[in-house]
């Protein structure tokens, strides 16, 4: 198994991912994309979206703003329940999440049973711990002209919150999709976007942070029909992690949240596991969430919900069915499946097996030499020639020809373009595969 810390030097090192704000001294939680881990992430989003809504004839796409009324948040319960278990040692006043420094707990926890595990302070090792406390995540800020010495009368009126997630911008929406497109049952709105949670403590890498990117879908579905389309969209999540973007099988898990772990809105909740680096932890969801959001819409906002069926004229409010990932947590399970060490001819190579359709790079094009003109203007012309058939092209003449390959290997690009004297005299050029290293003579123009 890959080590975490592997990666994470990886994607510095290579310009894939920096942490936040690190020329400062960091800000935790937080994590910059550099040139490669930008494109990666693309990539990703890029697929999803094709996958889910492209290539289907019942996907909208949306686009809602970060900040939403504040009642958006009371109708879907954010406001009261979105908390986790924080928990202080009373030596050092550290602060954690109990859930996750406590074994055989879940979020909640009492206070009583964090202590009866007899869990010592991950900081000092004292067992000295304050009571549960639920911690809302929501970031709070104000919008308008508020000032510090506003009362807080004031302040409170013009409180608005980050989003913590991308659904309800959705939610919010429903209404004027079907005004305006006034699609069949079923449909789905999707919508890609960040998403920002105060977590208490924000860990392993990329996969707890304090401000990510999600991909999120709410299918609209005849309350009858639920149960099918649950089935139809659960399969889809396996063929996109398993077909489009190349996860093992084997290291994806479905596991059945019970109803005392489920969210407040949702009747049934698959959670797809992922074997990482760290250990298995959840990649994705898929929530059954009833007619949870429209009805407490139709409630807070006073505007029917309700949907009229063109062909039988049955009015109803359409129950949801919810795939939703968190763009980091993909981004990583397939850094960690990518990952690997090998050798070559007795030298250690650490290369990253990227899919070809995820690669940051599909070619990288270089001269053996490069301080041979002709061997430089012969590999600009087979630069340019790709650069017009395919976008994801780079150029690479630092270093001895192995040493390109190495790095090559390192960022995943699946082939080497290697120009040399033989190109000269027949126009053919050296392909050296990543994960084979086999070279073979291939035409230009059979490039």
């Amino acid at each position: 198994m890959n080590k975490l810390e592997d990666i994470v030097s990886l994607c510095k090192r290579r310009g894939f991912i920096f942490p936040g704000s690190e020329i400062y001294g960091g800000f935790a939680g937080t994590w910059d994309y550099g040139p490669l881990g930008v494109t990666l992430k693309k990539k990703i989003m890029d697929a999803w979206w094709k996958f889910f809504v492209e290539d289907r004839d019942d996907m909208y796409g949306i686009d809602a703003a970060i900040l939403m009324n504040p009642k958006t948040w009371v109708a879907s319960g954010h406001t009261a329940t979105f908390a986790d278990p924080l928990v202080e040692c009373k030596e050092c006043k550290s602060r954690f999440r109990a859930d996750k420094i406590a074994n055989n707990i879940n979020e909640s926890v009492t206070t009583e049973e964090f202590l009866a595990t007899h869990t010592k302070c991950p900081v000092c090792g004292k067992e000295n711990w304050g009571p549960i406390r639920k911690f809302n995540m929501m970031f709070s800020t104000h919008v308008g002209a508020v000032l510090p010495d506003d009362d807080q009368e004031l302040a409170a009126k013009n409180i608005a919150y980050l989003r913590p997630e991308t659904a309800q911008g959705i939610f919010t929406n429903y209404k004027n999709v079907v005004d305006t497109f006034y699609p069949n049952l079923p449909f789905g709105l999707a919508q890609q976007g960040k998403a920002f949670r105060n977590e208490i403590s924000p860990r392993d890498f990329i996969l707890r942070d304090r401000e990510c990117s999600q991909m999120e879908i709410e299918y609209f579905v005849h309350p009858n029909a639920w149960e099918e389309n649950f089935e139809k969209m659960r399969k889809a999540q396996h063929e996109f992690l398993e077909e489009i973007v190349k996860l093992p099988k084997e290291k994806i898990h479905e596991f059945e949240v019970p109803a005392e772990d489920r969210a407040h809105y949702s009747k049934r909740t698959i959670d797809f596991m992922f074997d990482y680096p760290n250990g298995e932890e959840e990649l994705m969801g898929l929530a059954y969430r009833t007619d949870f959001d429209l009805q407490n819409i139709a409630r807070e906002s006073g505007k029917s919900m309700e949907y009229r069926d063109k062909i039988t004229g049955e009015t109803l409010i359409p129950h949801v069915i919810e795939p939703s990932i968190g763009v980091e947590r993909l981004f990583l399970a397939i850094l960690a499946t990518a990952y690997t060490e090998d050798e070559i001819n007795n030298e250690k190579r650490i290369v990253l097996k990227l899919p070809e359709n995820l690669a940051p790079y599909k070619f990288c094009v270089s001269p053996l030499l490069k301080n041979k003109p002709e061997l430089v203007t012969k590999a600009k012309e087979v630069y340019d020639i790709l650069r017009q058939k395919y976008s994801s092209i780079t150029w690479d003449d630092s270093g001895n020809i192995g040493k390109r390959y190495r790095k090559q290997d390192e960022i995943g690009t699946p082939k080497c373009i290697v120009i040399d004297f033989d190109t000269l005299e027949d126009n053919t050029v050296t392909v050296r595969d990543r994960d084979t290293t086999k070279q073979t003579r291939i035409k230009i123009d059979n490039l």
